[in-house]
């Protein structure tokens, strides 16, 4: 990552580009602004407008499989909040909040959402470090294995 590299630089370094805002599957919208904030909705693991997988993480869903699905998430969330935005150049990442659809006897929920975590780190540099939770659940829409919830701040400019 370079020093002055823009957040869409640094995902076409990483072989990114930020996808088109996903549909809400429900009544909702993908993400909202309020003053210098914006909330996401919770993302899906939507890639070419198909989850990338289905279950329960700890059964049919591997560890390592729900963590790219977090980073899919993640990059949904980035989509999300450039379609309030419009670019990502202020934004700082605040808030994570990981769902792991997950075995009762599944307990690493918090690896599973180092797949979104460390892509806002490496897509913001310092403005991607937040604060997380990451919390295990019986079920999430559309049976996916992983959704992730942002929110995010506009920076003011220096």
């Amino acid at each position: 990552m370079t020093a002055h590299s823009t957040p869409e630089e640094r995902l076409a370094e990483l072989g990114l580009s930020v996808p088109a805002v996903a549909p809400p599957v429900a009544a909702y919208i993908p993400a909202t602004r309020s003053g210098n904030q914006v909330y996401t909705a919770g993302q899906l693991p939507m890639r070419d407008g198909a989850l990338m997988a289905t279950g329960k993480v700890g059964d049919s869903v591997s560890a390592e499989d729900a963590y790219a699905c977090a980073r899919q998430c993640a990059l949904n969330a980035i989509a999300a909040i450039r379609s309030v935005t419009g670019d990502l150049a202020d934004v700082r990442i605040v808030k994570v909040v990981a769902f792991v659809a997950s075995t009762p006897d599944f307990t690493g929920q918090p690896g599973v959402a180092n797949g979104a975590s460390e892509l806002f780190g490496d897509v913001f540099g310092d403005a991607g470090i937040h604060a997380r939770s990451a919390v295990g659940v019986p079920v999430l829409p559309l049976d996916a294995p992983v959704e992730v919830e942002v929110v995010a701040e506009i920076m003011a400019a220096p």
